[in-house]
């Protein structure tokens, strides 16, 4: 008897406590919601489409919102840049990207062709909205640290990033000499984690020697600041050791300065060739013909990948199209537009899309590519395309058969 009376006291305490619950939590809704509804404001009218002339119209009510309940200190210039680039982001272009007044240098920096950092080229991949390694820069921190192309960037140093914000992940990756920053990678279905010490960082590296059969070769790692002066002065070391044939290496050459490809195309082409063919927004057609007389006069091979990009694609294009070379890999990546590069007067500037290009013949490149004329794969076990020993080297095997011809 004694133990059904404690039972029962037990019983009325958990009842009393589950309904004291239960009525603070229906008071407390009942006065939240009366907060709310007494709070509630009549809802300002918001345009669902926006215009020219209506775009301070439409970021007025929710300013009006920030203004009135926004517990935080209000960074007027923050807000400015947000807008500025939440509007060029709006396009939805991976390659059209605001870069502010602070960023510039930075920018213009990479386009002379040194910064510090690890050394690496990136493209926001929209489909999956991640940040991919298009290739690391040959002898960069990058290239020793293992990154290879394809790989997603997840995180640096610890705080994830999107394609949306690649512009932020690259300038968190730069960086003071000798400073490390941590990245997370994801290749295939594995999760990397590096440590990569920062140093400065030459983008443009030619690489050359002479092979077998006197066959000079060119390795070209991207398109920058005198890369085309740098590419005749590699030629005429090779020619002064009697080269016969050449093999220009456009493999994870990610693109660059297209004038630099073309200066190159020059030094191949006949006098008055068709380098390049663009059309602008309203369909006006501009086409690059070469001004100048070849200094080449051999066989040529030129080595590209899925990898070799834009300014590679101009290059390669050319040369395939008018049978000044041999085209020997795989489809290249297929970026066939040309952005330009332009300074406001606030100092911050906008890269834009402006062209889109075409090959001699008139092929198409953007998200097509270019199919090289001998399709040739890199062994399966070939696990890093930026270190190929020479002997599981298909492709340039290849190149070199073809000039032994």
């Amino acid at each position: 008897m004694e133990h059904n009376k404690e039972k029962f006291k037990y019983y009325k305490i958990v009842m009393l406590v589950v309904l004291t619950a239960f009525i603070t939590f229906l008071l407390t809704s009942i006065i939240m919601y009366s907060y709310m509804k007494n709070n509630e404001e009549q809802p300002e009218e918001i345009a669902t489409t926006y215009t020219v002339d209506n775009i301070d119209e439409a970021i007025q009510p929710y300013r009006n919102i920030i203004d009135k309940y926004y517990l935080g200190e209000i960074d007027e210039n923050a807000l400015i840049e947000g807008a500025i680039k939440g509007y060029v982001d709006g396009l939805n272009d991976p390659y059209t990207e605001y870069i502010s007044k602070e960023e510039m240098q930075d920018y213009t920096e990479d386009l002379l062709g040194n910064f510090v950092g690890i050394g690496v080229y990136m493209v926001a991949n929209t489909e999956v909205n991640r940040i991919q390694v298009l290739s690391p820069i040959k002898d960069s921190p990058a290239e020793k640290a293992g990154i290879q192309p394809g790989d997603y960037i997840i995180k640096v140093n610890d705080v994830e990033y999107t394609a949306e914000q690649m512009t932020e992940a690259s300038n968190v990756i730069k960086g003071e000499e000798g400073t490390t920053v941590k990245l997370q990678l994801l290749r295939e279905d594995k999760t990397l984690d590096l440590e990569i010490t920062r140093e400065e960082v030459e983008t443009n590296p030619l690489t050359s020697e002479v092979l077998e059969n006197n066959i000079g070769y060119i390795g070209i790692t991207s398109f920058d600041e005198n890369s085309a002066e740098g590419f005749k002065k590699k030629l005429e070391e090779l020619q002064k050791q009697n080269i016969s044939s050449l093999i220009i290496d456009l493999r994870n050459n990610g693109g660059g300065i297209v004038d630099e490809a073309i200066e190159i195309a020059e030094c191949i082409v006949d006098k008055d060739s068709t380098l390049l063919i663009t059309t602008n927004k309203d369909g006006k057609e501009e086409i690059t013909k070469s001004d100048k007389d070849p200094i080449i006069n051999m066989p040529i091979v030129v080595l590209v990948n899925e990898n070799s990009a834009s300014a590679s694609e101009i290059l390669a294009g050319a040369l395939k199209d008018l049978q000044k070379a041999t085209l020997v890999g795989t489809t290249t990546y297929g970026k066939g537009v040309i952005q330009n590069f332009m300074t406001l007067r606030n100092g911050s500037g906008i890269k834009v899309t402006t062209e889109e290009y075409f090959t001699p013949n008139r092929q198409k490149i953007n998200e097509v590519g270019i199919e090289p004329n001998e399709v040739v794969e890199l062994p399966e076990d070939v696990q890093n395309q930026l270190i190929v020993e020479k002997d599981k080297d298909t492709q340039l095997q290849k190149a070199i058969e073809l000039l032994k011809k």
